[in-house]
């Protein structure tokens, strides 16, 4: 599985990257069927004094998830973006094994 963290506008820190890498290299734990995941971080602040992150994970059958967060700390909108994933993540393993155990699709109501 590709990694990928990268930065617009400006370079982030060797340790930064190391540590974003290493966290989504984590969402594996909750759907091991991805491809790559992409991390952008836009150093560019807006109004509000905020960065921010997006993720990208694709998966097997071109299933792709995105996820985007802005904060004033960089680690923060990381780490909501990160959470959101997860979340999708978790959401469609769900689905797929709800799937599997329901082909009728009824909802259990025989």
């Amino acid at each position: 599985m590709l990694v990928t963290v990268s930065a617009r506008h400006g370079h982030l820190k060797e340790e930064t990257q190391k540590l974003f890498h290493d966290k989504a290299e984590q969402l594996l734990h909750y759907f091991d069927r991805l491809t790559s995941i992409v991390v952008t971080v836009d150093l560019h602040r807006d109004r509000d004094n905020k960065l921010g992150v997006e993720i990208l994970a694709h998966a097997e059958h071109k299933h792709e998830f995105v996820a985007t967060d802005r904060d004033v700390e960089i680690e923060a909108a990381f780490q909501r973006a990160k959470d959101h994933i997860k979340q999708q993540l978790k959401h469609y393993k769900e689905k797929l094994q709800d799937h599997r155990r329901d082909p009728s699709h009824n909802g259990g109501v025989s």
